[in-house]
């Protein structure tokens, strides 16, 4: 894409992988929480990656940027996690340029989501596109692309019902319950994990189950009591966590740990418990099901409940394609206008030039000479002499390469390459 003078770097790839060939397992080696984010964005910087946006949600660990080679960022991706290049290899993707730009659409409006629809992958783009200005690591192209992509997304939430019924973990976690667990309304919940998906979680039980015996566990106390305050909900410390799993019918564990958090260890209980992870990596260790009466289920399974809303919902995905194309399509052409910035940039430089040394010879010549009138006249004209200049440009009958090469000609520019 160097003709497009974004990036000193001629491509800009995505890389990942998905739950569309990587298992929960597989995915859990290579996600990645803040700290490991922040670790790759430095490195990034020092390598000369340019615009970098990385997300890993419970679905999916992605990096798009600009670079000289794809594998670039594959070791930046497994340099921090507990993966290898051989296994990302197996289950990864790796798209380039327009290809990149198309899969992101896609990823960003609920298109590839496990559950078709799902409506919080661009909160985490939003956060992506978020640490990546902290880093500056977030130019033009970047800014420009994750925009749209939140563009489109809104535009497909108003306009289709793309994202109606069971479209998040959450929410299929919930309708899990209210399926398989009999007399819902009174049973014991323990919510063990605030974030996200926990208080998402936490307020799907609140509006559909009716259940008033739901106890709250963070290992920091204050992030549970602020959700446990809007629904008067129990809150309990971390260390009580053994006892509070023995009272307990259903656990879900919604924490953000590397590794498993509840195993067999924690569980003394000599009645049905049922136990929902939504967790990636794992966060409940698999010998739990030593035990008896123990149900297990993890984020996966959960992601293939599907609803009574989900044939509706794909209904809506040529509607969705068709915003997608259009937003894109702007975008597309947005970028096609960065080929000729720098031409346009610099004949506007040389026109400013002109300007200043004839309002300089003017001022000593005529006495009476009105500098502040002459540099607002001058302005106005520079900029409807340089408006023409792009507009002609834009335009599809032109042949933009000529007439680049005349403009630069005629005005004798200097342009600086990358």
């Amino acid at each position: 894409m160097r003709s497009y003078h974004i990036s000193k770097h001629n491509s800009f790839y995505a890389i990942g992988l998905s739950y569309k060939k990587a298992d929960a397992e597989v995915r859990g080696k290579f996600s990645l929480d803040v700290p490991a984010i922040d670790l790759i964005m430095a490195k990034a910087k020092v390598l000369g990656i340019d615009g970098l946006l990385v997300i890993s949600t419970c679905n999916r660990t992605e990096l798009y940027g600009f670079a000289q080679h794809p594998y670039q960022l594959i070791k930046l991706l497994c340099d921090q996690t507990l993966g290898t290049v051989e296994e990302f290899q197996d289950v990864a993707y790796v798209y380039k340029n327009h290809d990149a730009i198309s899969h992101l659409f896609r990823v960003g409006t609920g298109l590839d989501s496990q559950i078709l629809g799902d409506f919080e992958i661009i909160s985490q783009i939003k956060q992506g596109f978020f640490r990546a200005k902290k880093h500056d690591m977030a130019n033009p192209f970047m800014e420009r692309l994750c925009n749209a992509v939140i563009q489109a997304s809104k535009r497909i939430k108003t306009e289709t019902e793309l994202s109606s019924g069971a479209t998040s973990v959450a929410f299929a976690s919930v309708k899990y319950i209210l399926d398989n667990v009999p007399n819902i309304s009174e049973k014991n919940i323990l919510l063990f994990g605030t974030g996200k998906i926990g208080r998402n979680t936490c307020e799907n039980l609140i509006k559909h189950s009716n259940n008033s015996h739901i106890t709250l566990i963070n290992r920091t106390r204050e992030k549970a009591e602020d959700i446990a305050g809007k629904f008067h909900l129990t809150v309990k410390d971390y260390g009580d966590l053994q006892t509070e799993i023995r009272k307990t019918d259903i656990l879900v564990v919604a924490t953000g740990a590397q590794l498993p958090t509840v195993s067999k260890a924690l569980i003394y209980t000599k009645k049905p418990l049922l136990i929902l992870d939504l967790s990636v990596p794992k966060n409940v260790s698999d010998d739990v099901l030593d035990l008896e009466n123990i149900s297990l289920v993890h984020l996966d399974q959960l992601s293939q409940i599907t609803d009574d809303t989900l044939s509706k919902r794909k209904e809506y995905v040529p509607k969705a394609e068709a915003i997608i194309e259009k937003v894109k399509k702007d975008f597309l052409k947005w970028l096609e206008t960065r080929k000729f910035a720098p031409v346009i940039n610099a004949l506007k430089e040389k026109l400013k030039t002109m300007k200043e040394e004839e309002i300089d010879f003017h001022s000593k010549k005529i006495s009476d000479f009105n500098q502040d009138q002459a540099e607002i006249i001058s302005e106005r004209i520079i900029q409807k002499i340089t408006k023409q200049f792009a507009n002609h440009l834009k335009s599809s009958e032109v042949d933009t390469e000529d007439s680049l090469e005349l403009i630069q000609k005629v005005f004798q520019l200097e342009i600086d390459s990358k």
